[in-house]
């Protein structure tokens, strides 16, 4: 079985080597400021999952210089595509989101613009200032839907139902906007049967790419107190490539997969202690998969992650 992985995607669309440079906006969450809930998805860190983004208080074009040379013994000739990562980069101020997002776009080392957000705060004026960007370079906006059981988002304090999702997709359709969603893997009580269905779900909607990561249960979350008191189940790395791999069954080829893993910062991980190294999970995995016959498209290009 061949799948669509993003270093295939990104060699075949630009034609050289392209790296995301993670980035900071400097805006917080509607889940954190107190308009939804002040306590955040449970197993958000406090750096709003964005530990590997540059300082917010750098301007962009200093982020992006900054992010280049940290990058720098991975790509000696090739591209960038700017990542804002951390908490929802769709929330604040019009003007303010066009300042940053243009400024990226317009770094002639970046040849796509991504944004990770929430579906709740995709308003009309948001999705024209994407409209806009996208005619620039290619825009991608990463929709963190984590799961499709409507119960386990009210465990996770996920803050939105599966119909405002909807609707995101829909409005970001309607500009021919790249959608990715992301999904995690190992939340509480969910079975190998809920994950898959999200992953069914998700295929469903007209999105370009996934992102599957693993549950990192990290120091300072509620998922910490949660984990320590009543020590839910935590996925060993053979459970989790297992599941893994029967989700890239249910996958598109037209869908591309922009992660199967994700490692935390080292100094925020609580469990699994096994994805602290990333060098054996991969080796793993990648042997795991060319026993059961996966393979990345026509090559076997490791992923970016």
């Amino acid at each position: 079985m061949r799948y669509n992985s993003l270093n295939n995607y990104l060699k075949n669309k630009f034609g050289c080597k392209v790296y995301k440079l993670s980035l900071s906006s400097g805006l917080s969450c509607p889940n954190r400021d107190g308009l939804l809930s002040t306590k955040g998805c449970t197993f958000c860190s406090n750096g709003g999952s964005g530990e590997f983004a540059t300082e917010h208080n750098l301007g962009i074009t200093e982020q992006i210089e900054k992010a280049k040379k940290l990058v720098s013994k991975k790509i000696t000739d090739g591209k960038y595509i700017a990542y804002f990562q951390s908490f929802s980069n769709t929330y604040g101020n019009i003007d303010y989101l066009r300042k940053i997002f243009t400024e990226a776009i317009n770094h002639p080392d970046i040849v796509a613009l991504s944004i990770g957000t929430r579906p709740d705060c995709l308003p009309k004026e948001v999705i024209t200032l994407l409209s806009e960007l996208n005619t620039i370079k290619p825009v991608w906006v990463e929709l963190g839907l984590q799961t499709s059981n409507e119960n386990t988002a009210k465990h996770i304090n996920r803050g939105y139902s599966l119909d405002v999702f909807e609707k995101a997709v829909l409005d970001l359709n309607s500009i021919n906007v790249d959608v990715i969603v992301h999904l995690i893997i190992g939340l509480p009580n969910e079975t190998k049967n809920d994950i898959i269905n999200s992953v069914k779900y998700v295929c469903s909607q007209n999105i370009a790419g996934i992102k599957l990561q693993l549950l990192h249960v990290l120091k300072n979350t509620p998922l910490e107190k949660e984990y320590l008191s009543d020590s839910f189940h935590i996925l060993s790395l053979e459970e989790y490539t297992d599941i893994l791999a029967k989700c890239i069954t249910y996958i598109p080829k037209n869908i591309v997969i922009h992660r199967i893993t994700g490692d935390g910062p080292k100094l925020l991980l609580v469990a699994p202690l096994w994805s602290a190294n990333k060098k054996k999970v991969l080796n793993y995995i990648n042997r795991r998969f060319n026993e059961l016959d996966i393979h990345q498209g026509e090559e076997n290009i490791s992923f970016i992650d």
